[in-house]
C-alpha cells in the first residue's frame, strides 16, 4: 500500500483513524532513538530513515537518486510494517531482536523476508523498536552496506561506478 503523500507530514496526517495513533506513536519513538546522521524522509513512496544524499552521496544502488534507506513504516491493509536493514544484514542483531520481542509483547514476532508485521496494533514493542534504532550507527549501515557490494575477483569496478555506487 501506497503512503499518502509527498512529504513526511503528509504521510503522519494522512493515515486511517484507526491506525493514526500507532503510526505516529512508532515514528515518534523511532525519531527519538535515531542515530546522528539518518533522517526521516520519503523513501521508496512511504516513510523512511535514510541516510540522505548529503552524507552518502551515491545513494541507493538500485536507484542512486534515492537516499540510502535503512529503516521504513507503513501502513498496510492488514498490519503496520517496521523495516529495518540491520536486522537483515546483521544475524547477531537479528538474534539479539528475536530474543528480546518476547519481553516487550505478548504476542509471537511476525517476521517476513523484509518487515516485521504489528497485526495487533496494542502490542507494538515500541520500547524495543526504540532500542533497536540505537544499535547501528549510520556510519555502521555505511560499512555494511558497502561490504555487500564489494566487486568479485575480475569484475569490472568502473561499471558500478558509472551507475553511481560508490564501492
Amino acid at each position: 500500500m501506497k503512503a499518502n503523500g509527498k512529504t513526511v507530514k503528509d504521510i503522519l496526517i494522512n493515515l486511517p483513524e484507526d491506525r493514526a495513533e500507532p503510526f505516529n506513536k512508532l515514528h515518534d519513538v523511532i525519531m527519538k532513538n535515531l542515530p546522528k546522521g539518518f533522517e526521516a524522509a520519503i523513501s521508496y513512496g512511504g516513510l523512511g530513515y535514510v541516510i540522505p544524499h548529503s552524507l552518502y552521496p551515491a545513494g541507493y544502488h538500485c536507484k542512486p537518486s534515492e537516499p540510502l534507506p535503512f529503516a521504513g513504516i507503513a501502513s498496510q491493509k492488514q498490519s503496520i510494517n517496521f523495516y529495518h536493514m540491520g536486522i537483515y544484514s546483521d544475524p547477531k542483531l537479528f538474534e539479539w531482536f528475536v530474543s528480546e520481542y518476547p519481553k516487550h509483547s505478548k504476542q509471537k514476532p511476525d517476521i517476513g523476508k523484509s518487515c516485521v508485521r504489528f497485526k495487533k496494533l496494542d502490542e507494538i514493542p515500541y520500547k524495543l523498536i526504540g532500542e533497536l534504532m540505537k544499535k547501528m550507527s549510520a556510519k555502521e549501515w555505511i560499512e555494511k552496506y558497502e561490504s555487500a557490494f564489494k566487486p568479485k575477483p575480475g569484475k569490472n569496478k568502473a561499471i558500478n561506478e558509472t551507475k553511481g555506487t560508490r564501492i
